[in-house]
């Protein structure tokens, strides 16, 4: 009962911080920074939301009667760590708009823990090392899912700037450059923990093919080479906007493959 009162006061305060900030994108000042008792009500109900969400995937997950790492719990984790990332970003950088989709997607990963979870689970880690290697991945996969989001704006940004249509989203978005400058910032961090990940993986992970990883682990790695050419495009030949936007979203869209995309395989209709 707890555990459910907990997830429903989540969901809500995350739904709420959506509306918070659909709310600023129809008065169109989404871009800018918010008013100072208009910015104290949204941080404070998304940090709320992200304290208690904490709360509930350690109750859900890590303590003794938690259902472990499922592939709702680990969609959970990865959605709060987004959340997590993108309001700490948010109280420097004007992102803030971005979790406008963000916020509503972890309400409804939360509720579908509540829901699902306990029917789909598998054991806790216990190793220290491969608890390390798992959080590793997870940061990466996060940060790289805020660039995912982040490039698809930025290349409707290009879109519209070019077409001569900014709509209210567009007008609510920071300026072009400020956004080309924040995705390889949010890349390069994702980057460095994916590559920590990768290499933390080449001492925890024993038999790939016994444990059902090598496909995981070759779409890591391709992703890993499209972030590192993206990066080198970047700081040798200024690659920008719309190439920049369609290779973050190509990188991302395998890297999902092999973090969501094969639990969710393995689990759901091998059983594994």
């Amino acid at each position: 009962m707890l555990v459910a009162a907990i997830g429903f006061i989540t969901t809500v305060l995350y739904f709420t911080g959506g509306a918070l900030l659909m709310q600023r994108l129809r008065k169109g000042s989404g871009g800018a920074a918010p008013p100072a008792r208009g910015k104290m009500l949204l941080f404070s109900v998304w940090g709320g939301a992200v304290a208690l969400h904490a709360l509930l995937l350690y109750l859900h997950v890590f303590s003794a009667n938690g259902t472990g790492m499922g592939v709702f719990s680990v969609v959970s984790m990865v959605a709060w760590l987004i959340a997590f990332f993108l309001l700490v970003a948010s109280i420097r950088y004007p992102i803030h708009i971005l979790g406008i989709l963000l916020l509503p997607f972890a309400g409804v990963t939360v509720s579908l823990e509540l829901a699902l979870a306990g029917d789909l689970h598998t054991t806790t880690a216990v190793d220290p090392s491969l608890r390390a290697h798992m959080l590793l991945a997870m940061i990466a996969f996060s940060l790289l899912t805020i660039a995912a989001i982040q490039a698809a704006l930025l290349a409707l940004q290009n879109y519209s700037l070019h077409n001569h249509r900014p709509g209210g989203l567009i007008r609510a978005l920071p300026p072009l450059s400020t956004m080309d400058s924040m995705l390889f910032h949010v890349i390069g961090w994702g980057f460095i923990f994916l590559t920590a990940a990768l290499v933390t993986g080449l001492f925890v992970l024993e038999d790939l093919f016994a444990q059902h990883l090598a496909h995981k682990v070759v779409f890591a790695i391709i992703a890993w080479m499209i972030f590192a050419t993206l990066l080198i495009g970047r700081f040798r030949f200024g690659w920008r906007g719309r190439l920049a936007a369609r290779w973050t979203l190509i990188g991302f869209a395998l890297l999902f493959v092999a973090y969501v995309g094969s639990k969710m395989v393995l689990e759901m209709i091998l059983g594994v």
